[in-house]
């Protein structure tokens, strides 16, 4: 059985911008134990969500961050595994992954907690995305951008990638028609509220775009990222410099026919910068890229 992972807030630990996790989940694909390491990750996250002092205290657990969970395996906090987060600008914290239920209230792979761990209940999905959200990002007015396995959200078709309303309910201004052909994994908000997209897919509303893609802000791919070929596999991180710079990480060992091991930069036109030269690269697969002093998406 697989054992539940709980959600904890440690004293005098502070975080000054959003995190976000995401965590490819393709069966099959021999990285399990990556998976795995993704999830414990996520959940470190989650103990790290600070309480602002300005003074670090011993590191314990704080006791006020969802106190109704009183400990591992009594069936509080999430019912499975937290794959994503991200802490809005009032302290409400969103969370999408593999679970059903949040201390014991139905919540199908995405909820909102109050500052102190506890279920917002103004945040209500309905039925929710109908399979595992392993990304969440907000944009700057509010809304909340979700991607991951799932195929429709409360019912209404959406292919891996939906927009909702800031109280849950599914954005039908957000229409990506088709959506991609496969998992999203990682999503990033330009400052122009373009949306940059990595995954599994190899087309999105049809047309060919190799495991990374961006869209402008009502869902339509915009055509004017061309990446060509693309990375030879799957991207599970996108990162966005201040300088609109791309970066991304994955299982690739290629982008657009040049060699690059796991990580590369691009152009904001989605061709790549060889300014950004990692030589060998990485050996295995990079889950998980973070521009310093820019929020991750």
């Amino acid at each position: 059985m697989q054992p539940t992972l709980k959600s904890a807030r440690l004293r005098g630990v502070s975080t000054p911008q959003p995190l976000t996790t995401q965590t490819p989940a393709r069966s099959g694909s021999g990285t399990g134990w990556l998976r795995t390491i993704r999830r414990l990750t996520c959940w470190l996250a989650l103990l790290l969500i600070g309480t602002g002092l300005s003074k670090a205290q011993d590191g314990s657990i704080d006791p006020t961050f969802n106190p109704t969970d009183v400990g591992f395996g009594n069936g509080d906090g999430t019912t499975s595994t937290v794959q994503s987060m991200v802490v809005q600008g009032n302290g409400k914290i969103l969370i999408g992954g593999t679970f059903t239920t949040y201390n014991g209230t139905g919540r199908n792979y995405i909820a909102r907690l109050n500052a102190d761990g506890t279920l917002d209940t103004g945040f209500d999905p309905g039925t929710g995305p109908s399979s595992t959200v392993t990304s969440v990002a907000v944009q700057g007015d509010g809304k909340i951008l979700i991607g991951g396995t799932f195929t429709t959200y409360n019912g209404t078709g959406r292919n891996y990638i939906a927009r909702l309303n800031a109280d849950g309910s599914l954005d039908t201004g957000f229409n990506p028609g088709t959506g991609a052909n496969s998992n999203v994994y990682s999503m990033a908000v330009q400052g122009d509220g373009k949306i940059l997209i990595g995954g599994t897919f190899t087309t999105y509303n049809g047309t060919g775009r190799n495991y990374i893609a961006r869209l402008n802000a009502d869902g339509s791919l915009d055509t004017g990222f061309n990446p060509g070929t693309g990375p030879s596999s799957n991207v599970a991180s996108v990162a966005v410099q201040g300088d609109g710079k791309i970066l991304i990480g994955g299982e690739f060992s290629t982008y657009n026919g040049t060699s690059r091991n796991r990580i590369a930069r691009l152009n904001a036109d989605g061709s790549l910068d060889t300014g950004f030269n990692p030589g060998t690269g990485a050996n295995s697969g990079v889950q998980s890229v973070a521009v310093q002093g820019i929020a991750r998406s």
